[in-house]
């Protein structure tokens, strides 16, 4: 068996001809808990869009070690249209179709009692006959987390997902997370640096390079010298954050 799911070797991506990401390295392997940070316009998306062949290299490779029906993917979910006239059991299925929503209409017996058994999982038993049009933040999250596991996925990669959903769910969706990462790689997008740190095992910061954290516990100093200018929010009994100094006091930034 290949140590490695995936190989990204001297990735670079460019937008209108600028470049986004440069000589980007990065193995994945089984089991991996991979958290991405890294500041708005860095190139965190545009990995995942690269990972997912939706944006095509400059230069550099992207080499599959698995089949890429086994890589599963949970997209942002203020992306997704909720007009579309569709339920969370259809939205389940979907997933085994390749998104392909016309295609779920071809049931098949075994793929719909696995979606019922993964909406059960979830917790979202009763709401799966509604339209997903009528569903909280919340709610979204775990019928396309569902969906992003029909096909029993060896990597899940997911896009921000403690983005518009509330503080109760973020919490459930980690544990939930750490559930599946005894059978799966997960590699996660965020921007919380102090959350995820507490649950993934690995970090690599995304600012136009990626710089690899072969641990879960990073530093200020550490981010500083991965050119990552990100805040560290720390959790104790008095809660406080932890900001980089100014040289200029007259002009204070907050980055999130």
């Amino acid at each position: 068996m290949n140590e490695k799911l995936v190989e990204i070797k001297n990735l670079s991506v460019s937008y209108d001809q600028q470049r986004v990401l440069e000589q980007a390295n990065l193995d994945i392997h089984p089991l991996d808990f991979l958290g991405i940070i890294g500041p708005n316009g860095g190139g965190k998306t545009t990995l995942i869009k690269a990972l997912l062949g939706l944006v095509k290299p400059d230069a550099g490779s992207i080499k599959f070690h698995i089949p890429l029906k086994k890589v599963g993917y949970l997209p942002q979910i203020n992306q997704v249209d909720k007009r579309f006239p569709i339920t969370v059991l259809d939205v389940v299925q979907s997933g085994k179709t390749g998104g392909k929503f016309l295609n779920v209409f071809r049931k098949d017996h075994a793929d719909r009692l696995y979606a019922e058994q993964l909406i059960d999982e979830m917790g979202i038993t009763g709401i799966r006959h509604k339209a997903i049009g009528e569903l909280s933040g919340g709610q979204m999250q775990r019928v396309f987390l569902c969906r992003s596991l029909m096909n029993q996925p060896e990597l899940l990669i997911l896009d921000e997902p403690d983005t518009f959903v509330d503080n109760q769910f973020e919490s459930e969706l980690y544990e939930k997370l750490k559930e599946l990462n005894k059978r799966m790689a997960i590699l996660l997008v965020s921007h919380d640096v102090g959350t995820i740190s507490y649950y993934v095992k690995t970090i690599a910061c995304v600012n136009r390079q990626v710089h690899y954290h072969p641990s879960n516990v990073i530093s200020t100093e550490q981010l500083a010298s991965y050119n990552c200018p990100l805040q560290i929010i720390t959790h104790g009994h008095i809660p406080h954050t932890v900001l980089g100094m100014h040289e200029n006091h007259d002009h204070h930034e907050h980055r999130h």
